[in-house]
């Protein structure tokens, strides 16, 4: 056990002499004499930050929940995604070791921990472009499907398949059989070597740990709502350009960079103080697997490559998974949205598990805010 001085132990508590020994004499703290100087007391470094973290309880308890809320200290406990030096892993296994031979079905098992065993569905929603075809079909799901409190484990493995099945269905404007990436290649005249690539990226894109789109699946799970509300939650929180439509912005870039000239894109950029789309990642600092395994299953086209060479000797930053996506979508010439889509149907398994892992704790999420506004007189109000 680690022993202190009064003196520290005041400075630490922030407290007065008297209130020191008063806590000692309470039994609050333990105290030894010092054994260089019998006249003076040590007191317990344990017991000390013990009553100080008590002191300074709201105060600190506010700090920790705004550091957590961007990039900070878990705020949950999971059994699905770990991100850690480097590696993603979905349930324990590497993420890169999955996307090799796995089918996205298969993948979804194991996240699950369940059978893929998707009941009949819905027919699928064929009108109007591809982005809003997928919120349709949520959304009329949504609307129907019953809620998630009281249901078993394998039930809603089946309604978590099923959703996933809608998504596909939306996305390809029909129903169909085999597997998913096969399915998604078909729909938009991807040859073999393309379908396949989409397959290691709905995999790479599958889960990313308590990421901004999860934690509302995860929100809207906590509540008791139908799987299908859950990955509306989901995709509505994806649609934002700090999120999964953060590949538009990395299109414009590529354009941007393919008029101008990679070099003269990337300066100007940087000049200007403004964002390279598609470059560096907080828990990555030493490059996106994801990015680099995608990267290395296609030749990336030429001005696309001078980008890349450019973005390393300009800013030393390495690419993420939004440029390999959107490489991707412009090497395999995909439809307008077919980029956000892969981003989305991956990721809805992701959001899919969570929610269920949620629903399991049986608690509401229901965070507090931390007022800064001013209270007025109610007499004032008119």
């Amino acid at each position: 056990m680690a022993w202190i001085s009064s003196a520290e132990a005041i400075r630490q508590l922030g407290v007065r002499p008297q209130t020191l020994y008063a806590y000692v004499s309470r039994g609050r703290l333990e105290a030894r004499p010092d054994p260089e100087d019998p006249r003076r007391s040590l007191y317990s470094a344990e017991d000390i930050e013990r009553l100080a973290s008590r002191r300074s309880g709201p105060k600190r308890a506010a700090e920790i929940a705004r550091a957590s809320i961007a990039w900070g200290e878990p705020v949950l406990t999971s059994k699905l995604t770990v991100i850690a030096e480097g590696r993603l892993c979905y349930r324990g296994v590497d993420a890169i070791d999955l996307s090799q031979t796995a089918t996205l079905e298969a993948a979804a098992a194991h996240f699950w921990a369940a059978d893929y065993a998707p009941r009949p569905g819905m027919p699928p929603v064929t009108d109007g472009p591809l982005k809003a075809r997928l919120f349709t079909a949520l959304a009329t799901r949504a609307g129907t499907d019953p809620h998630a409190r009281g249901r078993s484990r394998a039930m809603l493995a089946t309604d978590a398949a099923t959703v996933l099945e809608t998504l596909v269905d939306a996305a390809t404007g029909g129903t169909g059989d085999g597997p998913i990436h096969k399915r998604l290649g078909a729909a938009w005249a991807l040859d073999p070597d393309g379908a396949d690539l989409v397959r290691r990226a709905l995999i790479l894109m599958l889960d990313h740990e308590l990421n901004a789109s999860t934690f509302s699946a995860r929100v809207a799970a906590s509540t008791g709502a139908s799987l299908s509300a859950c990955a509306l939650a989901g995709l509505s929180t994806l649609s934002g350009p700090l999120h999964g439509a953060a590949v538009n912005g990395v299109l414009a870039f590529l354009s941007e960079a393919r008029l101008l000239g990679a070099g003269v894109a990337v300066s100007a950029r940087l000049d200007e103080g403004r964002a390279l789309p598609g470059f560096g990642h907080p828990l990555y600092p030493g490059g996106d697997p994801r990015a680099t395994e995608l990267l290395a299953h296609f030749e990336v086209p030429e001005k696309l490559a001078d980008i890349l060479s450019a973005v390393a000797n300009e800013s030393g930053e390495y690419p993420n998974v939004d440029f390999a996506i959107g490489a991707m979508a412009q090497r395999f010439a995909l439809p307008t949205d077919a980029a956000f889509s892969v981003f989305a149907i991956g990721r809805s398994i992701g959001w899919l598990g969570h929610a269920m892992e949620q629903i399991e704790t049986g608690s509401l999420i229901r965070p507090r805010a931390r007022y800064a506004g001013e209270m007025l007189d109610s007499a004032a109000w008119p």
